[in-house]
């Protein structure tokens, strides 16, 4: 399993040489939102469609 900093240097070679400190904030952002949604699929948090559709509904009924 690759650290954090080589993950990022990865990523820092895939962008172009253009890239923004803005555009490699939101990359570093992004990426690390999708490991933690796969973490919490690995660990079973996670919603059926109709859990979410009922969570949904009572929202919208207030």
């Amino acid at each position: 399993m690759s650290t954090a900093k080589e993950e990022v240097r990865k990523l820092l070679d895939q962008l172009p040489d253009e890239a923004s400190f803005e555009d490699i904030q939101y990359h570093i952002y992004v990426r690390e939102k999708i490991e933690r949604g796969l973490k919490d699929v690995e660990e079973g948090r996670v919603f059926t469609q109709a859990e979410v559709e009922e969570k949904m509904s009572k929202w919208l009924e207030k």
